[in-house]
């Protein structure tokens, strides 16, 4: 799409340049192509013609420059991605398991503090 684009500018480039020319040398050119005067009708062709040009260049840059900035956002993701396993990697998480106490019965009472007992009235 690149291609097309440059292309397409390229050639606007040369469509204006070329009329430009043609239009300051009219008097000596005019009469080789047939035109003597002026009309309004060729200069509205000729504005319309590079206008739609101009349309066609301006719809593929835009085209080509969405797909550069799609394609910047999928590498911006994948590149956080390995940034995060790096950071994983070098970074591994080490959790610390205490060893559990074993439940304790209700007949060891190894202290002062006697077990409470609940009371209904």
């Amino acid at each position: 799409m690149k291609k097309i684009a440059q292309f397409l500018q390229i050639a606007l480039l040369l469509y204006f340049l070329l009329f430009l020319v043609f239009f300051f040398s009219f008097d000596s050119l005019g009469s080789a192509f047939g035109m003597d005067p002026i009309t309004p009708e060729s200069m509205v062709k000729v504005f319309l013609t590079g206008f739609i040009l101009f349309v066609v260049t301006w719809a593929a840059s835009r085209m080509h420059q969405s797909s550069m900035d799609t394609e910047a956002k999928k590498m911006q993701t994948k590149m956080n991605e390995l940034k995060a396993k790096l950071y994983d990697f070098e970074h591994p998480k080490t959790t610390v398991i205490p060893n559990p106490a074993p439940p304790k019965s209700q007949e060891d009472t190894g202290g002062i503090i006697r077990p409470r007992k609940n009371v209904t009235d």
